[in-house]
């Protein structure tokens, strides 16, 4: 029988190392077949958290924040699609366009209202239907474009999961749910996280970065062993 393993993992919907390492976490499990599953839960941090509201597009902001030129920038952004695409995930746009055909800019978006519906979804609908919102809300961020800082926006994201969309709406504007996620946020800073993903196992034991699926699968089999000790 699978000995089953809990992953707390800190990460942004902005994030694409996240979603990359998402990727390679479950081609890491799938070494492990029948022998450790995971529940994973997903928990807040903010790679932006002063992002403005009207957003920033993507490439001007990695070039203002990490002191790049755009065409640096663009050549990052680059290096993550290969990424990901070995990860097994999409960072590429995959909408419609809009009425011209033309994507809409790539931009950066604050999600501390994302980070209280993901919070939310945990807490009434257990961690697999956060996970699938979580995995909603990056397909819509690189995928769709859309603004994750809007809330017609995270509430249909969210109906698109099957939650309820007026209990969705109403966690938006929830004082308690932004508590939860400043808790959470806290917390990493706490365990001295200052980058994401962070994936922590068991409570105990701290994975940083977005690592290849074989050394998730190392790191899994020694915690199930120091667990079954």
């Amino acid at each position: 029988m699978a000995r089953k393993l809990t992953i707390d993992i800190w990460s942004d919907v902005m994030c694409p190392w996240c979603l990359v390492g998402y990727g390679k976490l479950q081609k890491g499990l799938a070494l492990l077949e029948g022998e450790i599953e995971a529940d994973i839960r997903w928990h807040a941090f903010e790679l932006n958290p002063d992002m403005p509201p009207e957003g920033e597009e993507r490439s001007a902001h990695i070039a203002r924040k990490y002191g790049r030129t755009l065409d640096q920038a663009r050549g990052v952004q680059d290096q993550m699609r290969t990424a990901a695409i070995d990860a097994g995930v999409s960072l590429d746009y995959t909408g419609a366009g809009d009425d011209n055909g033309e994507a809409p800019p790539a931009m950066m978006w604050n999600t501390f209202d994302a980070h209280k519906l993901l919070v939310w979804a945990l807490e009434s609908a257990g961690p697999d239907v956060q996970s699938r919102l979580k995995l909603a809300l990056f397909d819509a961020h690189f995928g769709q474009r859309r603004n994750l800082g809007d809330h017609g926006v995270l509430t249909q994201i969210a109906a698109s999961v099957g939650l309820d969309p007026a209990r969705a709406a109403a966690a938006l504007t929830s004082s308690e749910l932004a508590a939860h996620v400043r808790a959470e946020e806290q917390a990493a800073f706490d365990m001295n996280i200052t980058g994401v993903p962070a994936m922590l196992v068991e409570g105990k034991f701290l994975i940083p970065g977005a690592q290849e699926p074989e050394v998730y699968a190392n790191a899994l089999r020694r915690v199930a062993e120091k667990v079954a000790a």
